[in-house]
């Protein structure tokens, strides 16, 4: 019998961690609008909580609607960080696992997901990955130079670089292939910004020794004064001269805005655009620079991270955050103009300040969502000192402030961006305990059935519960009206759903009939105190909307 090579990762409490991605959670998504930017309009996601939690409840919307994915997770190198970074291997992969099942199932088909890792956990993740994803999905192990390094007077060697793992959900659908990394000289731009990105001149030109002659590449190319110029920038042929594009190749880069001609003197400089990605029909002459698996320190480190923070806040708030043009640089490599972005190990927020950066920059509708338990900061910390109690409080303000900075920096084509930020957070059910022993029976049970919802919450928070329930947006546009002086909230959805809902426990039928007369896709209310309504408003639609989907809550 033929058996195939199997390779396993096995660790103390795997089953137990497969397990955990699928067991359901009970927690809730509470809105919290006053910690939020633009609450009603933005549809970027900030959210409070367990990222295990955080990730179950996203899977009823956003399920295969993420494009793309960045965290950077705990490193378990022994420093206290969020979520504990001094743990064994086995706790580190127990922590890591179900959340990386659940993100894949968050992916789109051409979905990608970046995890930033250093050398200590590094090949238990790629095998970890391997199972989750496939290994043929891996798709590189890209290596930042993230410091320059210094000698530390030991023997052993000094580490200078970090891993970013890459994989997709699958390899076949993944797009963009063609988008490359920039070297640090692509600076400038042009009308195809948006499908290019940046891009660097190189001399089209150049002298070659006769073993790497081709008589083939020395042919006149016609300038714009209808002058003729050969390689080496002469009327007349020059031996040893060569175009580096044939005469097919550059009636392409011609006509496709990829040559560019300068006069110095009397002649004329010849170059080609190597640009950051090139799209999707310009694939037959790729003039990119090939995305390598390595990015140097040339191009920004941990200090450039540091200064990102410092820039925004003045001081030291938070420590080792990612390079904002890191994360810009793989966001551009890893998305589209409209793409869903998902950070569950969010820190202070540098891939949110990316997206709205990138966004500003071509003029792309990015959403992130950021996901980040509020650990609390050290009293002696300079954030604390500052006035932030928690990660996520640095977060949000790091996020407002970024906002602000770019939107003064460009004033005049930044003014649809959106910079603000939905606060929801990960918290109990909304629903009251009514189980009881018999025992405990007394008169007023059936009343407490009936006022199930627990005292504290408000619309909102019931709200973000349907939405979930239902499968609409998160981020779906908010408006909150009054009808007779009853709540009743609006929400518009990207995909035309179209809901109404009031959680008022006197709605009367008037408001009810009001509601109905505006025909909505769907309607949810809140079981009432009022036995008539409770009848009346299932004939009431089916009087005025009888195709409106109702539900009580």
């Amino acid at each position: 019998m033929n058996r195939k090579d199997y390779v396993e990762l096995i660790w103390s409490g795997k089953e137990q961690a497969i397990k955990e991605a699928e067991l359901p959670t009970h927690k809730k998504l509470i809105s919290c609008k006053e910690e939020s930017k633009d609450f009603d309009t933005t549809q970027n996601l900030y959210i409070e909580g367990d990222n295990l939690d955080a990730l179950k409840l996203l899977k009823k919307e956003y399920q295969n609607k993420i494009k793309m994915i960045y965290i950077d997770p705990p490193y378990n190198t022994g420093n206290k960080f969020i979520y504990s970074d001094n743990l064994s291997h086995a706790d580190w992969l127990n922590m890591i696992y179900p959340r990386l099942k659940l993100a894949r199932d968050l992916l789109t088909d051409d979905g990608v997901i970046f995890i930033s890792i250093d050398d200590n956990e590094q090949a238990n993740l790629k095998k970890v990955c391997d199972e989750i994803f496939g290994e043929g999905n891996f798709v590189a192990n890209v290596v930042w130079q993230s410091t320059i390094g210094s000698n530390t007077g030991s023997n052993t060697i000094t580490t200078v670089t970090e891993n970013i793992i890459v994989y997709s959900k699958t390899i076949e659908r993944v797009i963009n292939k063609e988008k490359f990394v920039n070297d640090g000289k692509m600076q400038l731009k042009d009308e195809y910004f948006k499908r290019r990105g940046y891009y660097a001149l190189d001399k089209l030109d150049s002298v070659r020794q006769s073993s790497h002659y081709t008589e083939s590449l020395n042919y006149p190319i016609k300038c714009p004064d209808g002058s003729l110029q050969y390689p080496g920038g002469e009327n007349f042929r020059k031996d040893g001269w060569n175009y580096l594009w044939s005469k097919t190749k550059i009636e392409w880069g011609l006509k496709n805005g990829f040559i560019v001609f300068k006069k110095v003197s009397d002649k004329w400089n010849i170059y080609n655009k190597r640009c950051e990605f090139v799209d999707n029909c310009d694939q037959l002459y790729d003039r990119g620079l090939i995305f390598r698996n390595f990015v140097s320190s040339s191009y920004c480190t941990t200090s450039t991270g540091a200064k990102d923070i410092e820039n925004i806040f003045d001081k030291k708030v938070f420590d080792y955050p990612k390079p904002v043009k890191l994360l810009n640089k793989l966001i551009y490599l890893g998305t589209k103009e409209d793409s869903i972005i998902l950070d569950f190990f969010s820190g202070s927020a540098p891939t949110a300040h990316a997206v709205m950066k990138l966004n500003a920059e071509d003029g792309g509708n990015r959403k992130f969502i950021m996901v980040q338990l509020p650990e609390v900061c050290a009293e002696t910390s300079e954030a604390y000192k500052a006035g932030y109690k928690n990660i996520c409080e640095i977060g949000k303000e790091r996020i407002r402030r970024a906002g602000q900075k770019i939107k003064d920096e460009s004033p005049l084509t930044t003014q649809n961006l959106d910079v603000g930020f939905r606060v929801l957070k990960v918290d109990s059910s909304n629903m009251k305990d009514v189980f009881y022993k018999p025992n405990e029976v007394t008169g007023d049970i059936f009343d407490n059935a009936i006022n199930n919802i627990k005292e504290d919450r408000t619309g909102e928070d019931l709200l973000f519960q349907v939405l979930l329930d239902m499968g609409i947006s998160l981020s779906s546009k908010i408006e909150k009206k009054k009808i007779k002086n009853k709540e009743v909230f609006y929400v518009y959805a990207e995909d035309e759903k179209f809901l109404i809902a009031s959680f008022d426990r006197t709605l009367n039928d008037e408001v009810v009939t009001e509601i109905a007369k505006e025909k909505p896709q769907y309607f949810v209310m809140r079981d009432t105190d009022d036995d008539k309504v409770r009848i009346n408003f299932e004939q009431i639609f089916k009087a005025y909307s009888p195709d409106t989907t109702r539900k009580v809550l």
